[in-house]
């Protein structure tokens, strides 16, 4: 049985279950008690500026901490949720050291080969979660600003696929891409709209 102080506990959290477009990202972070990071809390109540500075913070300071991914392509074959919970397996499983136990944002736990507790609305309860919120944001932003490069027609940059008008009326205008998720509402209908090629 691992003593207090060996026993790791890991936050885990998601980025991008609601947007249109883009993969989804989870984060899985073990914090060091002895380098404390003040400021941690649930990365939707912080501005985009504080994120970066904690992201930075988190990834010197956290005893471990990796990054899930889970494509446009399992999105539409696994679905939403179950995407999800695949790139928190990942991001878990990536943990060197691995955790003893995770602590997931949410009401549901992917697998893993550790003890899990789903915590719903974790990332406001927990210091770990909170980190892992942040990373999984900052990470999955950087990524759509990325993907922006290559169809900056849809302002991905801005909004980072979620469903805003900006989003949906440059969705109207230019039809999907091969970023968009096939299987979301306002994708599909525009999918329907498309003469076939």
């Amino acid at each position: 049985m691992p003593t207090p102080a060996t026993h790791l506990i890991c936050g885990v959290d998601e980025a991008g279950r609601g947007p249109l477009a883009g993969p989804v990202c989870a984060a899985a972070v073990i914090l060091d008690p002895t380098r404390p990071i003040p400021g941690l809390k649930d990365s939707k109540r912080l501005s985009a500026a504080k994120r970066s500075l904690l992201a930075e913070q988190i990834r010197r300071r956290a005893l471990a901490w990796h990054v899930g991914w889970a494509s446009v392509a399992e999105i539409q074959r696994l679905n939403i949720l179950h995407a999800s919970l695949l790139a928190m397996r990942r991001a878990v499983l990536g943990l060197t050291p691995p955790p003893h136990l995770a602590l997931v944002d949410g009401n549901r736990c992917p697998q893993l080969p550790m003890p899990a507790q789903a915590l719903v609305k974790g990332d406001a309860l927990e210091d770990c979660i909170s980190a892992a919120s942040i990373l999984a944001k900052t990470e999955r932003d950087k990524e759509m600003r990325r993907i922006a490069d290559s169809y900056p027609q849809y302002g991905f940059e801005r909004h980072a696929g979620y469903p805003v008008p900006e989003h949906l009326t440059a969705l109207e205008t230019y039809g999907p891409c091969p970023e968009h998720r096939a299987n979301f509402g306002p994708v599909k209908k525009q999918m329907q709209k498309q003469p076939p090629g």
